[in-house]
């Protein structure tokens, strides 16, 4: 049976003081870095951080997971979802 992890997502909408700019807003995915067990939030991830993680997941993705590893995101306080 395949588990499946989907990055946290961010609503933000653009720069400025304009009143349409508080009305728009974009959705954004988050990068989930994973070194030893701790799992990390990264916004803007630059690469050597990403080569030197154990696992990495890029934001605005969905993963297949094994039971291992859906079992460590769980117990970091994520959702992974069965099919």
């Amino acid at each position: 049976m395949p588990f499946y992890f989907t990055t946290p997502t961010v609503e933000e909408g653009p720069a400025g003081d304009n009143y349409l700019h508080y009305r728009y807003k974009l959705t954004r995915g988050v990068t989930v870095v994973k070194n030893g067990a701790t799992y990390t939030e990264v916004r803007y991830p630059f690469q050597e951080d990403l080569e030197a993680a154990d696992a990495y997941y890029l934001g605005g993705r969905t993963y297949e997971v094994t039971a291992a590893e859906k079992a460590s995101l769980e117990a970091a306080g994520y959702t992974v979802q069965t099919v």
